[in-house]
Parts: structure tokens; sequence; C-alpha cells
């Protein structure tokens, strides 16, 4: 047996709570994932794990053994990275998830300044807008705009992004130009949904002048929980649109889009790296959330914090 190779699948059943995801995440058969726990298990004369047919549970003793295997590991990796050129250079498959707008608008275009400091990282970059099991699904970290619903994990605040509220000129051009945000509620006004994935369903949004704050729902004939669909749907005159500057700037350049209620602000949404607890920092993770926080100090700084 390779205590190594066993402490690490047997971390893994941990963390995903599946025989069967442990193995997919350490591309290796289940059964192999199986026979390494259960020989460490004998060797260390200890259940670690309780199993049933539906799922699997660490015991008392299998979760103190867990804590002092993830910060061994953790250790193991810092050695082979402090003996190497790995501290120099981060190198190594680096898993992370994005939303779809950001990938598409920010991230991917800036990728080859990125690969030209880090030639040794490999990149896999999930694009969606979806909430991700991160430990489930072996990712390393996630970007997302707004609230982490997820306290467990560790989250970095990277940037800030400034919303406006925007339309399309065939849209208002049916609809009218409304004067007032409370207008979006009347019958003839549409936005177009946006479905956020913790809940899959649209929220108000607050906007403020001077000492007024008011929260708009809207109603709509269409939601979606993609960015960029969200965007084409706007472009394609299906309601106003709740847009970051980013998402914005070229369609407001261009005329696509014009902008609405000019004297009212939205608070700032701001912009997180998470990643879990139990995930080490690595040299490479380290790398692109230093690289994260310089791409959004360009695009999307963070914005000072008003005083209550």
């Amino acid at each position: 047996m390779d205590r190594f190779d066993a402490m690490q699948a047997f971390a893994r059943v941990v963390e995903t709570r599946s025989f069967t995801k442990a193995a997919d995440t350490l591309h290796m058969s289940k059964t192999s994932v199986t026979q390494l726990v259960q020989q460490l298990e004998a060797r260390l004369r200890v259940k670690l794990l309780n199993r049933t047919t539906r799922k699997v549970n660490v015991t008392a003793d299998g979760a103190a053994y867990y804590e002092r295997v993830v910060r061994l590991l953790a250790d193991m990796d810092d050695a082979e990275t402090s003996l190497s050129s790995a501290s120099a250079s981060p190198r190594g498959r680096l898993r992370v998830d994005v939303p779809s707008p950001l990938a598409r608008m920010i991230l991917v275009p800036a990728l080859p300044a990125f690969h030209t400091r880090h030639p040794d990282i490999q990149l896999d970059i999930g694009v969606s807008d979806r909430q991700v099991d991160l430990i489930g699904e072996n990712v390393d970290c996630v970007v997302r705009g707004g609230t982490i619903a997820d306290r467990s994990l560790i989250a970095r605040h990277v940037g800030d992004l400034q919303l406006g509220a925007y339309a399309a000129p065939g849209y208002l051009e049916r609809a009218g130009t409304p004067a007032h945000p409370q207008e979006l509620e009347d019958t003839h006004h549409r936005i177009v949904g946006y479905l956020w994935s913790r809940n899959g369903r649209t929220f108000p949004y607050a906007m403020h002048r001077g000492g007024e704050r008011i929260e708009v729902q809207g109603r709509y004939v269409f939601a979606v929980d993609d960015g960029n669909a969200y965007l084409a749907a706007g472009l394609a005159g299906l309601g106003v649109l709740w847009l970051p500057d980013y998402m914005a700037r070229a369609h407001r350049a261009s005329g696509e889009l014009l902008p609405l209620f000019g004297e009212w602000r939205f608070d700032p949404m701001p912009l997180y790296v998470a990643y879990p607890p139990n995930r080490h920092v690595s040299a490479k993770l380290r790398a692109f959330i230093d690289w994260i926080v310089e791409l959004m100090a360009l695009h999307a700084p963070v914005a000072p914090r008003r005083r209550a």
C-alpha cells in the first residue's frame, strides 16, 4: 500500500462523501479507492468511515485523522515546492470556474499575459454562472459576483462591479423611456430576468438617489441563468437590463444600449475568489489569485467603503 495514495484517497472520500466521486476526481477506479481506504483502516486498526448503500459518513476517529491528513498532505506539497523550481515558477493543473461574461470579456483576452508569466500552469476553466460544488467537482477555486452563499468557503474580495440600468433603443421605442425606476413595475414595461443559480429566482435591485432608496423587481417575459444570454436578450429588445460596466461599455459606445436613470446609483456588486478551507493554497493557486487581483484592479477596482 502506498500510504500517500491511501491518505489522499481517504481525504477525498471524506470531502466528497462518496467513493465514486472521489475516484472520479482522482482519476482512479472506485475499486482502487475502496481498497486503499480499507488497507489504511487495516493498518491503523481503526474504522475511519461508516458506509451504507446511500452515503458515506466519517467516524469520530476518522474526522480526527482527516484533520491531520490534510495538514500532512499540505506540508508534503510545500516540501516538494520548496525543493524544486516550482516556487519560482508555479506549475501544474489548476481547475477554476468563472462567470461566462467575465471569462469572455476580461479573463480569456488577458490569458496570453498570464501564460507568459506562468507558462507551466495548466488552466482548466469551467465557464458558467451556476453554483459549483468545489469539493465534489474537484475545483480549486471559483470567481463569483455577489454574496458567497456557502459560508464554509474562504472568500477573498478582489473587485467591485459597478452596475447600471440599460435598454436597447428598439425596446424604448416600443415601451417608452422610463423616467423613474419605479415605472419598471408598470404593466407596459419589462425587464430581462436573471435567474440566480442559488435559488433559480430573480431578485429586486436596490437603487438610491440622495437619501431616497428603492428596490425594483420589475416584470419579465423572459428569464435566463447565463450572463451572455442575458446580455443578448437585452440587445434583442426583450427588456431593461442591470449590467456591470464591463459588460455594457462597448454596447453603450456603439449605441446598442442606452443608459437609464442617470441620477440613480446601485451599490457595487462585490467580486470574490473563493476556495475550500481545506484546499491547500498552492503556488499555482496563489499565482492565479494574485493575477485576478491585478486584473480586477484594472477593470473593476475595489470601491472605497462608505461610512455608515
